[in-house]
């Protein structure tokens, strides 16, 4: 049987990890499908929700670690469904702010339950929870310097 290198083992590792995490996102988008709410776009109001009201783009993208035009594709999607409006900013004519509608409100207390990520995370006892908290803070802390990005000053990793 061939050696396996350390670069293989890391590899597979980080394809299992995308596995699961496409995994959980795929169960959690079926779930928001019942209220007819893209996964993305529930990521999107609990941004907002966490920010505060007249969030800008950039923050929304600073935040769930994407691209700005990615970013600007949800919100403008968002605001065709009426989850969301975009003003521009009286003090500065180039800033967008956006804020989440009445409906959108709506979304995101039907975006709360989370039973679909929760039935899968409660196959870890407390403790296993607590590790993989710690390691996957480790790899998101070294991935962040690996991007030029002090840790410390990354967005917080929870939106809730």
């Amino acid at each position: 049987m061939p050696e396996v290198s350390d670069a293989d083992r890391d590899y597979n590792l980080w394809v299992l990890l995308r596995q699961v995490s496409d995994i959980i996102f795929n169960a959690r988008e079926a779930e928001l499908q019942q209220h007819g709410l893209p996964a993305t776009q529930a990521e999107v109001l609990f941004v907002i929700k966490a920010i505060g009201d007249k969030t800008t783009p950039a923050q929304i993208s600073r935040m769930m670690f994407r691209r700005p035009h990615s970013v600007s594709g949800i919100i403008d999607r968002m605001k065709k469904a009426g989850l969301v409006t975009k003003t521009k900013d009286l003090h500065r004519k180039n800033l967008v702010r956006v804020t989440i509608t009445e409906k959108g409100q709506r979304a995101y207390k039907q975006a709360l339950k989370r039973k679909s990520v929760q039935k899968i995370m409660s196959s870890l006892s407390e403790a296993e929870r607590q590790k993989l908290k710690s390691l996957l803070e480790t790899l998101r802390n070294k991935g962040l310097k690996e991007l030029g990005i002090d840790p410390k000053k990354a967005p917080p990793p929870k939106f809730v």
